[in-house]
């Protein structure tokens, strides 16, 4: 039978370490405690509760149902530790830990990457784990604390705001602009264009509707690639608005007979999502106003 009057938070916090490390090894490190501390005692836990919370492995640790159950109560127990803290200290919370943020790998280079280092200086004691791969992490599973998505997510347990609507444009190099004039038709320039793992991003439909018999000049999933490919004049490209000016980028100038073809130009809407048990931790309050500052169009309402 279940005593659990006799859990503790230090057992808690003990139980969150090793989930996040994965091994004893880094949990113990974390917690500065030795390895068999933490074995002793997460044992103990799990007999309080009456089932394991980890299978063992050779490579360290991965939660049972029973773990995976435990880890959303305890982060809201965490979280509400946080806000207890904070409501009852004369001083603001320090600010300390690992947030993991998961953005697009295109954001990621650009905007996120170079802003971190306003972030360290306001908060010296925040670790980023930068997430940029193109597969979107599961944070109702807990692979991010927070993320910027371009499709509003759905879920009970995710707290989600608006950040921005941005239109894309056929953009290149001011050189190439400049040499090409008002095109009449989208041929008349070479395009860098979407490989076939993402030919269905509304982006790359409209290349493959609008400018059918286009000079693609290189197919690329990779964004960074693109930009750079755009920027030394390679090829005009479909991009998103903010990247023209932090890219040195120009539109494309084109005729009125185009018009129907630029209504079509894809619009993105940018959201910030986390994971409600942990959005009041001090660690993830603290990015997620960050994220605000630094990707929020200036008049839109706070979230």
């Amino acid at each position: 039978m279940q005593d659990l009057a006799r859990v503790r938070w230090d057992d808690i916090r003990l139980f969150l370490a090793v989930y996040r490390y994965g091994t004893f090894g880094q949990a113990a490190q974390r917690l500065g405690l030795n390895i068999s501390t933490v074995s002793r005692r997460l044992s103990a836990l799990e007999a309080v509760l009456g089932d394991q919370l980890f299978e063992r492995t050779r490579d360290g640790v991965v939660a049972t149902p029973m773990g995976e159950r435990a880890l959303a109560p305890a982060e809201a127990m965490e979280a509400a530790l946080g806000r207890l803290v904070r409501d009852l200290s004369a001083d603001e919370s320090e600010v300390e830990g690992v947030v993991r943020l998961s953005v697009a790998p295109g954001m990621a280079d650009v905007f996120i990457a170079p802003a971190l280092v306003r972030l360290r200086a306001k908060h010296p004691r925040l670790r980023i784990e930068l997430d940029a791969s193109v597969r979107a992490s599961d944070l109702t599973r807990h692979e991010a604390d927070l993320a910027v998505r371009v499709i509003e997510p759905r879920g009970a347990d995710l707290v989600i705001t608006k950040l921005v609507s941005t239109r894309w444009v056929a953009a290149a190099a001011p050189a190439l602009v400049a040499a090409t004039g008002p095109v009449s038709s989208w041929q008349q320039v070479p395009w860098i264009g979407w490989d076939d793992d993402l030919a269905t991003m509304p982006a790359a439909r409209w290349l493959a509707r609008c400018v059918p018999d286009a000079d693609i000049a290189l197919r690329t999933s990779h964004f960074g690639s693109q930009l750079a490919a755009v920027g030394a004049g390679l090829g005009a490209a479909l991009l998103p608005t903010p990247y023209l000016a932090v890219c040195g980028l120009s539109p494309l100038s084109y005729a009125r007979a185009l018009e129907p073809d630029v209504a079509e130009w894809p619009v993105d809407t940018l959201w910030l999502v986390g994971h409600r048990a942990l959005r009041s931790a001090p660690r993830v309050a603290a990015v997620w106003s960050f994220l605000l500052e630094e990707l929020r169009a200036p008049g839109d309402a706070a979230g």
